[in-house]
């Protein structure tokens, strides 16, 4: 008698896409200056911050292209003068309606020909974002533009931040095992820079000082999907999600906030995130892996979420782990900022790319403090 075959979900394709226009460190920290100082001290000091982070460049959409000299710009934040609050949670919501939608379909696009999926053959589609809502919304922009199925399903991962791509893939992997014909498009899109604070709060001025723009899609197919018959040539695929898990760090709840405004959505990322990263991290994963056949030892690569410098040193230094182990999510972080949910796409893009030997683990932090690991084979 033949054993049943047992379910899977195979990613097929990563995508990464970003804004056309970047800025450097020099103008990112000045825009900030002009809308979070008042004074020569504070703007020194916001100077040193933008330094240290180690984000180098970062695209956005309201960056614009000067005609006559070729420089970069913005006109959507006004200097800071007395009482400005910056531009109202309705018109940075508008923004993201007119943005958004032309990554996110990019990013769905590149997935699906990287995947050699037809749009026909989506069944599900998966969208996520933390930084603007509207209705009709992405979902319906990408089934039209991208000529899905009137019948493909839709879920929605909202605002739950920075890990939320290991959370839709817990969510493909949930949907393809339950009928393994199924064909999941993934589109994250993060308009982070639409949500810029105006004044001197070091929590936001922090949380600013890594933001940036990008989206990231991704193609999950069950065990009978699309290509399936590709799934066990290690060339063909991307990986297999062997496992996914979450834990709450106890007495975190207001280290990391994202909250909505009257003038944007509200990130704050308190000092002791790094620290309860540190001491919390490597008790949960030791258990974790253990329970999935693994060990730190045994993970080949290491797809970290890079929200920021001092986070990746935590988990360096819980973990036990090598300088060079991280070095794609710093390089990520380097050339392109934190993109919230899209950045782990950016990594895993990467992995692929430089064909990392796998098994491979995605670990991401959100509010909660939350942490999110996906294991991948």
């Amino acid at each position: 008698m033949t054993a049943p075959k047992m379910p899977t979900a195979t990613i097929l394709a990563v995508a990464s896409v970003v804004p056309e226009l970047s800025a450097d460190l020099g103008f990112t920290t000045a825009a900030a200056q002009a809308m979070s100082c008042d004074n020569e001290g504070q703007a020194a000091k916001v100077a040193k911050l933008y330094r240290r982070t180690g984000v180098q460049t970062r695209g956005s959409v309201l960056l614009e292209r000067e005609v006559a000299t070729d420089a970069v710009s913005q006109s959507f934040y006004p200097p800071l003068a007395d009482g400005t609050c910056g531009p109202t949670t309705r018109e940075r919501n508008e923004r993201f309606a007119l943005d958004a939608p032309q990554l996110a379909i990019q990013a769905g696009a590149d997935a699906l020909e990287s995947s050699g999926c037809q749009a026909s053959e989506v069944t599900h589609l998966i969208t996520v974002t933390c930084t603007g809502f509207y209705a009709p919304g992405i979902d319906v922009d990408l089934i039209e533009t991208l000529h899905l199925p009137a019948t493909t399903q839709r879920v929605q991962v909202g605002f739950m931040g920075c890990h939320a791509l290991v959370n839709a893939l817990r969510t493909a992997r949930g949907l393809v095992a339950a009928d393994p014909n199924s064909c999941v498009l993934i589109v994250c899109i993060e308009l982070c820079s639409l949500h810029y604070q105006y004044g001197y709060d070091a929590q936001r001025i922090v949380s600013g000082s890594l933001f940036a723009d990008g989206a990231a899609g991704v193609v999950v197919v069950g065990s009978d999907g699309p290509n399936a018959v590709a799934t066990d040539s290690e060339t063909s695929t991307v990986a297999m999600i062997q496992a996914t898990g979450s834990c709450l760090i106890p007495n975190s709840r207001d280290e990391m906030t994202w909250k909505i405004g009257d003038h944007g959505f509200e990130m704050t990322l308190s000092a002791a995130v790094p620290r309860l990263i540190e001491e919390n991290l490597l008790a949960y994963m030791t258990e974790w892996l253990a329970q999935n056949g693994q060990t730190i030892e045994s993970i080949g690569g290491w797809a970290v979420h890079p929200g920021g410098v001092r986070i990746l040193q935590a988990v360096q230094t819980s973990l036990g782990l090598a300088e060079d182990q991280l070095a794609v999510s710093r390089e990520v972080l380097r050339e392109h900022g934190n993109m919230s949910s899209a950045t782990l796409g950016a990594v895993l893009k990467r992995f692929q790319e430089a064909d990392v030997p796998r098994p491979w683990i995605m670990l991401g932090f959100g509010p909660g403090l939350e942490i999110e690991v996906a294991l991948l084979t």
